[in-house]
């Protein structure tokens, strides 16, 4: 005669009603942690905005500058760019809020292959936003001023420049979370490692195409956000070749088993 095992409870069997009070206090959270560094770094908002906008001074001819075309501007911009850094810098803090109202209901291995997963990809979108700062932006930004016609003044505004600048950092920020994209693939069975592997270089014209699509207009920046595109896919690759082998199989995936 056979019976059937219980699975293990994926967390507190809480009510609708208590789910949305936890989720509503854990957005309160983080908009006080985004409203604090804010608040902490508004007085600092004219100092940040000369750190993201040095490297387009630096190139541009001596009687050239940063405009604002809008009244506004020179005030609202720096203040748009600490918002920015303010979320960006809480980051961590609202992940750990998410995997805090989301791990009750996780089993063992999933959070085992979660919290990894979640850590690296912080750690990836840092990666890729230092990455476009510090390799990308200026030859990106020499590309546009060197090409300018002889008879034009290259004068940025400063609600465009930063504007252009968000973009560059989110672009490469979400492109180097190719590892942890390409292992929730696997980890998931939407698709295999040899499948994957098999259609490489399907994969790599891919990568140049979004690089040409979303980088500026110039071959350096392409090849500078395209081949690091490349070589995250294999990374994520090779990492999914080796936890593959650790995820739990069909068996011990908690449905109802027949125990005899």
């Amino acid at each position: 005669m056979s019976n059937t095992t219980t699975p293990t409870p994926r967390g507190d069997d809480m009510p609708l009603m208590a789910h949305f009070v936890e989720l509503r206090t854990r957005f309160i959270r983080i908009f006080l942690a985004v409203l604090g560094i804010f608040l902490a770094l508004v007085g600092f908002s004219r100092q940040l905005y000369d750190f993201i906008s040095n490297p387009l001074v630096a190139l541009l001819p001596a009687e050239a500058s940063l405009i604002a075309t809008d009244v506004a501007s020179g005030f609202l911009a720096p203040i748009r760019l600490t918002f920015f850094i303010a979320l960006f810098a809480s980051v961590p803090f609202i992940i750990a809020q998410i995997w805090g109202f989301i791990s009750p209901g996780l089993y063992k291995h999933e959070k085992r292959a979660a919290l990894p997963l979640m850590l690296s990809a912080i750690v990836l979108f840092y990666l890729g936003v230092a990455f476009a700062y510090f390799i990308v932006l200026v030859p990106a930004l020499k590309f546009f001023v060197m090409f300018a016609p002889d008879n034009v003044l290259p004068m940025t505004d400063i609600d465009s420049y930063l504007n252009f600048v968000l973009k560059l950092f989110l672009v490469f920020g979400v492109m180097f979370e190719i590892p942890v994209a390409t292992m929730i693939l696997v980890l998931m069975r939407l698709v295999s490692v040899k499948s994957l592997a098999d259609k490489r270089r399907y994969i790599i014209v891919g990568c140049f195409a979004v690089a040409a699509i979303v980088t500026p207009p110039d071959g350096a920046s392409m090849l500078m956000l395209a081949i690091p595109m490349c070589l995250l896919f294999e990374l994520g690759l090779f990492m999914a070749r080796l936890l593959v082998k650790d995820t739990p199989s069909d068996d011990d995936t908690p449905h109802l088993q027949q125990a005899s």
